[in-house]
């Protein structure tokens, strides 16, 4: 009998929403008296983690960055793009993944990251 693992990733619900709805989901709404506003790529270059630790990344200045999700065996890296106040991650399989960007803190998939 063969075993088969199975890598899943936690979802937030505007992630779901945005896959459900065929959206990329940079429309994301930020809470309130919390707006994103337009960030240089420099300003994002660093390592950020969630406050539980479960997600790091790491944004690097050649335009690529490198992240784990805890759980996950397989390491995420690929490309990213800053958009005024979204940065796309495009991993080495093509997933794109909308990141918001807020001052000192980024909003992925439903999680928040703060500076490591």
């Amino acid at each position: 009998m063969r075993i088969f693992r199975v890598d899943t990733t936690v979802l937030g619900t505007s992630s779901l929403l945005a896959l459900a709805m065929g959206t990329d989901g940079s429309e994301a709404t930020a809470p309130p008296g919390h707006q994103p506003a337009p960030v240089a790529s420099k300003a994002l270059v660093g390592r950020w983690r969630s406050a539980d630790g479960a997600v790091r990344l790491e944004i690097k200045t050649d335009g690529t960055y490198a992240g784990a999700v805890a759980g996950r065996k397989r390491a995420a890296h690929g490309t990213y793009r800053v958009d005024g106040t979204t940065m796309t991650l495009r991993d080495d399989t093509g997933l794109r993944t909308p990141v918001v960007l807020y001052d000192g803190e980024l909003e992925m998939a439903g999680h928040r990251l703060g500076r490591a």
